[in-house]
C-alpha cells in the first residue's frame, strides 16, 4: 500500500482576475523634502538675534540728554521757591516733568537712531517695565499728599519713587544706571524729612545735579 503525504500548501488569495491580493509596501518611505540653505540660515540669524536681545542691555539710555534735563530741572527749581502759593508751585513742577519726559524720549530716539538700534527691543520692553510703575505710582501719590496738604512730602517722595524707577529699569541697562537711581533712593530719604522751603533747593540739587553728573559720565563711556 503506497504512502502518499499529503502537503498543504496555502496559496494567497486571488482576486476575480486571477492576480494575488494584497498591499505592497515600500522598503523605505520616501525622502522628506530638504531645507534649503537660504530658510536655514535665516532661522538661524533669527535666533541669534533674539538671543542677544534677551542676554543684551538697554544702551539707548541718553547722556547729553540727562544732562539737559539736569538744566531744566535746576531752573525749575529757582522757578518754583519763589511761588507763593503751592498751588502755582506744584504746577511749576508738573511742567518740569513733562519737559523732563519729553526731553528724555526725544534723546532715547535720537540715540538709538544714531547707533542703528531698534528703539523697541526685549531689553528696552524691560527697562520700561521697570520705570514705568514707580513713575505712575508718584503721580498718584502726588495727588494723593496734595488733596490732603501734606505738601512737604512731595519732593522727597518724588526723589525716592524716581529712584526706584530708575533702579528698576536700570537692572536691564548699563551698570551706572542703576546707581545713578541708587543716588535719587538716598537723596529721596533726606529729602523726606525736609521742610518744603528747602525741598526746592534739594530738588534742583538731586534730580539736577544726579543728572548732570550722570549724564555726562553716560555721554563720555557709553555715547551721547
Amino acid at each position: 500500500m503506497a504512502l502518499y503525504q499529503k502537503v498543504l500548501v496555502k496559496l494567497p488569495a486571488r482576486g476575480h482576475n486571477g492576480s494575488p491580493v494584497g498591499s505592497v509596501r515600500p522598503i523605505r518611505s520616501a525622502p522628506a523634502e530638504p531645507v534649503s540653505l537660504s530658510d536655514h540660515a535665516l532661522d538661524n540669524l533669527r535666533y541669534i538675534r533674539e538671543t542677544m536681545e534677551r542676554a543684551g542691555a538697554f544702551t539707548a539710555v541718553p547722556g547729553w540728554g540727562g544732562v539737559v534735563v539736569g538744566v531744566t530741572a535746576i531752573a525749575a527749581a529757582w522757578i518754583a521757591n519763589r511761588q507763593v502759593s503751592p498751588e502755582a508751585w506744584l504746577a511749576v513742577w508738573l511742567a518740569e516733568g513733562l519737559i523732563a519726559v519729553s526731553l528724555g524720549l526725544a534723546a532715547i530716539y535720537r540715540k538709538a537712531r544714531s547707533v542703528g538700534t531698534p528703539l523697541w527691543t526685549h531689553a528696552a520692553r524691560k527697562f520700561a517695565f521697570g520705570f514705568v510703575p514707580p513713575f505712575l505710582g508718584g503721580a498718584l501719590v502726588t495727588a494723593a499728599l496734595y488733596v490732603h496738604g501734606a505738601h512737604s512730602l512731595i519732593p522727597g517722595m518724588w526723589l525716592l519713587l524716581y529712584g526706584i524707577g530708575v533702579v528698576a529699569g536700570g537692572t536691564f541697562s548699563v551698570r551706572v544706571v542703576p546707581v545713578m537711581g541708587a543716588c535719587f533712593i538716598l537723596a529721596g530719604a533726606v529729602v523726606l524729612f525736609l521742610p518744603l522751603t528747602r525741598a526746592d533747593l534739594w530738588l534742583g540739587l538731586a534730580f539736577g545735579g544726579l543728572h548732570i553728573v550722570f549724564g555726562t559720565l553716560i555721554a563720555r563711556k557709553y555715547g551721547g
